[in-house]
C-alpha cells in the first residue's frame, strides 16, 4: 500500500477532503444567495453554472420577458441578458474553477494507482510528485477563482438587490477546498523528496558495502599468498676449492679462488 507512513496518510486524508469539498462547491448553485430579508427578491441564488430568478426582467427594459426558476446560465432563453448575466469576472471565475476541478479529477486515478503501489516500486516517487503537483496547481487556480468571485460577486452593478446578497455555503466550501489543496499537495511533494533522498542513501550505502566486501576479499587473498621478499636475492659468493681438488682451470675459464 502506498500510504504506509504517517505523512502520506495525512496527505491522503487532506487531499480527499479538499477534493470532495471543491467538487461539491463546483456543482452546487449557492455561491451567491439572497439573505431572505426581501419579500419578493428578483434574484434568489447563483452558482457557477446555474442561476435562479423570480420574476426577473431585463434591467435595460429592452425586452418584456420575465424569468422565473433556475436554469443553466448558458441557456438559450438567457441570450437577451447575456451581457448582464455573464460579465468578464464571472467568466474568469468559471475558467479558473474549471481548471481546478480538472486538476482534482486528474488526482483521482493517480491516487488510486498510488494506493496500489508499493514503496519499492519505481513508480512510487513519480506518483507522489504527480499528485502533489496537480494539487498545488489546482489550489492556485481555485484560490484565484474564489478571490475574484469574493471581490466582485456581490457588487452593486451585477445581481439585483445587491444590498441583500451574501456569499453562500457553496462559495465557503470552494474556499476551504481550494486552500486545503495546497498543504495536501505540499505534503505529497515533501514525501517524494524524502523518498528520493532515502533511495539515494540506500544506493550509496550499497556501493560502500560492495566496495568494502571487495576490499576485504582482496586483502584475504593477499594474506593467503606466501610472503616473498621485494628485494633482489643476494648473489652467491664463489666457493673456495677443497684441499686436494683439481685446480686446473678450463680453457677460457676464469679462476675464481682467492
Amino acid at each position: 500500500m502506498g500510504a504506509s507512513n504517517y505523512s502520506t496518510r495525512v496527505a491522503l486524508g487532506v487531499s480527499v477532503f479538499s477534493v470532495l469539498l471543491f467538487v461539491i462547491a463546483f456543482s452546487t448553485p449557492y455561491w451567491l444567495v439572497t439573505d431572505g430579508r426581501l419579500n419578493n427578491p428578483r434574484f434568489t441564488n447563483l452558482g457557477l453554472w446555474e442561476v435562479c430568478f423570480k420574476n426577473f426582467q431585463d434591467i435595460h427594459r429592452f425586452y418584456d420577458n420575465r424569468f422565473n426558476g433556475c436554469m443553466w446560465v448558458f441557456e438559450e432563453e438567457y441570450y437577451i441578458i447575456h451581457d448582464f448575466l455573464l460579465p468578464g469576472f464571472y467568466i474568469s471565475v468559471q475558467i479558473f474553477a474549471t481548471l481546478c476541478f480538472v486538476m482534482c479529477l486528474i488526482t483521482v486515478p493517480l491516487t488510486i494507482a498510488f494506493l496500489r503501489t508499493s514503496r519499492d516500486d519505481d513508480r512510487y516517487m513519480g506518483l507522489l510528485l504527480a499528485i502533489g503537483s496537480c494539487q498545488v496547481v489546482g489550489s492556485v487556480f481555485g484560490f484565484i477563482a474564489v478571490v475574484v468571485f469574493g471581490a466582485k460577486g456581490d457588487s452593486r452593478d451585477w445581481m439585483p438587490g445587491w444590498q441583500n446578497n451574501d456569499m453562500g455555503w457553496s462559495f465557503a466550501l470552494g474556499v476551504v477546498g481550494a486552500v486545503l489543496l495546497l498543504p495536501a499537495g505540499v505534503l505529497y511533494m515533501v514525501e517524494a523528496r524524502r523518498e528520493r533522498y532515502k533511495r539515494l542513501n540506500e544506493i550509496c550505502n550499497r556501493e560502500v558495502s560492495e566496495y568494502g566486501d571487495d576490499f576485504y576479499q582482496q586483502q584475504a587473498q593477499v594474506a593467503a599468498i606466501p610472503s616473498q621478499s621485494y628485494f633482489a636475492p643476494e648473489p652467491s659468493r664463489p666457493r673456495r676449492p677443497q684441499p686436494g681438488a683439481s685446480t686446473s682451470v678450463p680453457v677460457g675459464g676464469i679462476q675464481t679462488d682467492i
